[in-house]
């Protein structure tokens, strides 16, 4: 059975699918790798990326790495992989040791950072990157350069006060910023029903004069075509674009949350059944780009890294107490 292939219709070749492939592969077995040591009691917390790899590695491979800026959120494990970052650095900052090329350990996990990577330091309080990535895109027109900015949040922070500024500011003066948000169903416990009055996240544009799309973010594919189709949009001066990637958050929202007190188990399960890992897979079996050993081989390859980190995060030293210190008060 073949299937059409729809990754070359939207420029994509067959390396690259597969690339995209082994990048949602290591998210989600990083991922995994952390929940178990959470529960061990040897990494203090875990904020989880698991249903949402499809859209972090679709967008990730529609911008230009090393040249387009990130302001990513807590759950874009996929998309900070994809522009360098590696399980190696990933385990480290999961384990709070001094290596951690995000803070040197000093942040929680999940708030990536990194001036060589193009990536915007990320903060606690949430939708604290909009406005920024805002910002760097003013100075980049300012500066005549020719890069977009690409912010991503959850729908929960597409309600904040930093969302609608930004977007606003963006819209005026037609920046190129790329609002990506990961509708992921919840906000913490919040159902999206009780969170916003319109139909969807991507409605929200139009107030703000800029395009808004709405794209299945189970789909790689569909998501690499709209990022890519935004990114042309920004760097030809029509300004932002607000996608909206409608996923499913498959764990609960950290490894602090218990979800049974707010979803059921069918519900969790039935959306299992639309695991964006899973059905790539079988969209790269259909259309004959991976057959079953290259499968077990890029599975393989993901094991001995993620391997090979937890054991290099795991035994690498702490921060001598005494810099607990550093960089709060002036030396």
């Amino acid at each position: 059975m073949t299937t059409t292939k729809r990754h070359e219709e939207a420029g994509l070749t067959d390396q690259q699918v597969l690339d995209m492939y082994y990048y949602m592969l290591l998210a989600r077995k990083i991922d995994e790798r952390q929940w178990l040591l959470n529960r061990a009691g040897k990494v203090p917390f875990v904020i989880s990326c698991q249903g949402q790899e499809a859209a972090q590695v679709g967008a990730a491979f529609a911008l230009q790495k090393g040249h387009d800026y990130l302001c990513p959120y807590y759950r874009d494990l996929g998309l900070v992989l994809v522009f360098g970052q590696t399980a190696r650095d990933c385990m480290l900052s999961a384990f709070a040791k001094p290596e951690d090329p995000n803070s040197g350990g000093r942040q929680m996990p999940g708030h990536f950072g990194g001036r060589k990577w193009n990536i915007l330091t990320g903060s606690s309080p949430v939708t604290t990157q909009v406005p920024h990535a805002v910002g760097i895109a003013l100075a980049g027109k300012m500066q005549k350069k020719d890069f977009v900015v690409y912010t991503s949040f959850g729908e929960g922070s597409s309600n904040q006060g930093d969302f609608h500024e930004g977007a606003n500011f963006a819209g005026v003066h037609k920046l190129p910023v790329i609002f990506f948000c990961e509708n992921n169903k919840y906000a913490i416990s919040v159902p999206l029903k009780k969170q916003l009055a319109c139909e969807s996240v991507a409605d929200r544009a139009i107030g703000y004069g800029f395009k808004g799309v709405r794209v299945d973010g189970n789909d790689p594919i569909e998501v690499y075509r709209v990022v890519k189709e935004a990114r042309e949009r920004g760097l030809r001066g029509e300004g932002p674009t607000l996608i909206e990637a409608v996923m499913y958050r498959l764990v609960p929202h950290s490894s602090d949350d218990d979800d049974r007190t707010y979803r059921t188990r069918e519900e969790v399960e039935e959306a299992k059944k639309k695991d964006p890992i899973l059905l790539f897979a079988q969209y790269l079996k259909e259309c004959g780009v991976m057959d079953e050993a290259q499968e077990q081989a890029i599975a393989e390859r993901v094991q001995q890294e993620v391997d090979e980190a937890t054991e290099y995060a795991e035994n690498a030293p702490y921060a001598a107490p005494e810099s607990a210190l550093l960089h709060v008060y002036g030396e």
